[in-house]
């Protein structure tokens, strides 16, 4: 067996041209740094160039003129020139703190003031460190996040990719566009996203959810209607047909829609003219129509409640969004942009989600997929005590309870899955490395996975 690899200790970079101090701080620092000691500006540029180290400690009096702070504040600024998230601590005599204040209003973290206090040190070297390493986090995931957004949606996962890859194809065209998905993956989103892209993308985007209005008011709403046309209708109106002109229309809950009104859906999409409630001029419209729905729009049709003419009007092209839980490897990604969203928006300062908040994040099924994620992480923020986010700020200490299996085959299966899962819980989703974990390769993973019916949640 080949013997576990120690933790490297954090990279430190000492700048002081004393060599009584340089001896001191290491012999003092040693056990727990990697210390590199530099005398000069040059000295600790190359240093810092070499080593990176996220906290350096700087004294203000540098040859070859140690009694005054200039070369010190000097190197100051090109160690934040070639790295901004470096934290300097500057050390300067008990009658300098004047020097040390300018040098903190140029970008120094702390200051020390000499004879040094080591028990001081080590704490604020701790801080230092604590904070740089959060501060880089916070970078990573603001250029993962920046690499894997896609017209505002967030997706790692294949399923997500294969989304976007579609909505770039059929944004170019005019086609109409049917979005299967359950109830919160998106749909919405995603016909925003095409509208934006497609030269439609100046005109208006006119939505209607087609369940949330009453069957005796949605002809009206989606054809409009002539002055008098019914009692009430006291003035003439456009309706959101008409309104989408020279735009997108889309069509929520198409599922919904009542037999009446497929007709008349179905003629405006064969014409491009409507005529409103009440009136029998034709009026051309030109707009593109997306429809959505969470419905078995395919069955609906074979069952006779959807019009098959209209159903292939509709599903020139079709988008299928994946539920979340199919999603495994966006649901991190996903948790930690709304975490950072909602910090922000409510100005607490909650940072992270803890290990066993992430496993419950895994472990639920999600049946209000990604809008209950955002919902849920909403909470959290609200609710969490401290800078970490628990499973019970989430509401989700109690995983849904797995059924046992009932043969050899099944057991087996369940073993493997739950091996899988953990590993992929564990890397958040990375299959290369949850597959070097389980020492397999990754293709045998993808095998695996895809036996196991688990979601591909990384892109090959």
């Amino acid at each position: 067996m080949k013997p576990a690899s120690s933790k490297a200790k954090p990279k430190l970079l000492l700048v002081d041209d004393d060599e009584d101090i340089r001896s001191q701080m290491k012999w003092a620092l040693d056990s727990e740094y990697a210390l590199t000691a530099a005398a000069d500006k040059a000295g600790a540029l190359k240093a810092f160039r070499e080593i990176q180290p996220p906290v350096t400690l700087l004294d203000l009096g540098l040859p070859p003129r140690p009694q005054e702070p200039d070369e010190g504040l000097e190197t100051l600024a090109e160690i934040l020139a070639i790295d901004a998230l470096a934290k300097v601590i500057v050390i300067t005599g008990q009658g300098e703190r004047r020097n040390a204040l300018k040098a903190i209003g140029r970008g120094a973290y702390d200051l020390l003031c000499k004879p040094v206090d080591l028990e001081e040190l080590k704490i604020i070297l701790k801080r230092a460190y604590y904070v740089a390493e959060l501060e880089r986090e916070y970078r990573q995931i603001q250029r993962r996040l920046e690499h894997n957004t896609f017209e505002g949606m967030l997706g790692l996962s294949a399923p997500m990719q294969e989304v976007f890859a579609t909505i770039r194809k059929v944004a170019t065209t005019d086609a109409p566009v049917l979005i299967l998905g359950e109830s919160g993956t998106g749909k919405e989103m995603v016909a925003q996203a095409i509208h934006r892209r497609s030269a439609r993308c100046n005109g208006p985007f006119v939505p209607i959810n087609c369940a949330a209005i009453p069957e005796t008011l949605l002809e009206s709403e989606l054809f409009g209607h002539e002055k008098g046309a019914f009692t009430g209708a006291h003035v003439q109106r456009k309706g959101r047909i008409e309104s989408a002109h020279g735009g997108t229309l889309f069509l929520d809950e198409i599922g919904e829609l009542p037999a009446s009104l497929q007709v008349k859906l179905l003629r405006f999409l064969q014409e491009q003219t409507i005529e409103r409630v009440g009136g029998r001029t034709p009026i051309t419209v030109d707009t593109r129509v997306i429809a959505a729905t969470n419905a078995d729009l395919d069955a609906a049709r074979q069952q006779g409640r959807f019009r098959e003419d209209l159903y292939y009007r509709l599903a020139v092209v079709t988008i299928k969004l994946a539920p979340l839980r199919q999603r495994v490897g966006d649901i991190v990604l996903l948790a930690k942009a709304f975490l950072q969203r909602a910090a922000a928006e409510s100005g607490r300062d909650v940072r992270e989600f803890s290990p066993p908040a992430i496993r419950a994040l895994l472990k639920h099924p999600w049946p209000g997929n990604v809008r209950e994620l955002e919902n849920r992480v909403r909470r959290a923020v609200i609710m969490a005590e401290g800078q970490q986010i628990l499973p019970s700020d989430l509401e989700l200490e109690q995983p849904p309870a797995e059924e046992k299996p009932r043969t050899l085959k099944e057991a087996r299966e369940a073993l493997e899955r739950q091996m899988v899962m953990e590993a992929l819980e564990r890397n958040e989703g990375s299959v290369t490395r949850a597959a070097e974990e389980l020492g397999i390769s990754r293709p045998t993973l993808y095998e695996l996975m895809d036996k196991l019916g688990i979601a591909r949640p990384e892109r090959a």
